[in-house]
């Protein structure tokens, strides 16, 4: 079990990166010190250091939980044993569900990712480029069989959807007309259609 030091059971990593997210997204990342971070997260700077090595490996990981999310989610809705259109529309309305969900860290990513090294910022391209890679094997299975048209190549329609979901940030308000399933539905949908043959 995780150590903690407040006795809250939350574990120390855990604490970390909440108290950088919630600081990140008010003050931005540059505007953020690793006091005030460890002060909001009840730890010490050596706690920190023991479970990231900076802050800006706390700006990586920010991102990275959602995209492990995400992958997992996808792998899972790409292996299901299901027509190819309901298993990438389940796939494009979840992005978005997801991504909306965990709002702050998009934004905070999307925002903040030129801080990173050039060799984190080449791991995350890494790991953005299998999920959009899964994704259009999606799109490509149903050119094959005909059931989506091939008049735009896929890696288009990749391009074109998740441009929508990496622009949620700088419109979606959770209070809102629309609910983050009802926004799903209608990109997925709008997926769908520019996919018909």
């Amino acid at each position: 079990m995780a150590r903690t030091t407040d006795g809250s059971g939350t574990p120390v990593p855990q604490r970390l990166l909440a108290a950088a997210t919630r600081l990140f997204a008010e003050n931005g990342y540059d505007r953020t010190s690793v006091q005030e971070i460890v002060e909001a997260a009840g730890v010490t700077k050596g706690a920190l250091y023991h479970y990231f090595g900076s802050k800006e490996d706390l700006l990586q990981e920010v991102y990275a939980r959602v995209l492990r999310l995400q992958q997992e989610r996808l792998d899972a809705f790409a292996d299901a044993d299901a027509p190819v259109e309901r298993r990438l529309r389940d796939a494009a309305a979840d992005v978005v569900v997801t991504t909306i969900e965990n709002l702050d860290d998009a934004s905070i990513f999307f925002r903040s990712m030129h801080h990173l090294s050039p060799e984190k910022n080449k791991q995350v391209r890494v790991e953005r480029r299998r999920y959009h890679e899964r994704f259009r094997a999606l799109i490509e299975e149903g050119q094959a069989a005909g059931v989506f048209s091939t008049a735009t190549p896929a890696d288009l329609v990749v391009d074109y959807h998740f441009g929508s979901v990496h622009h949620l940030s700088t419109w979606y308000r959770p209070d809102g007309p629309l609910t983050p399933q009802q926004v799903a539905d209608h990109l997925a949908d709008l997926l769908l259609r520019a996919l018909r043959p």
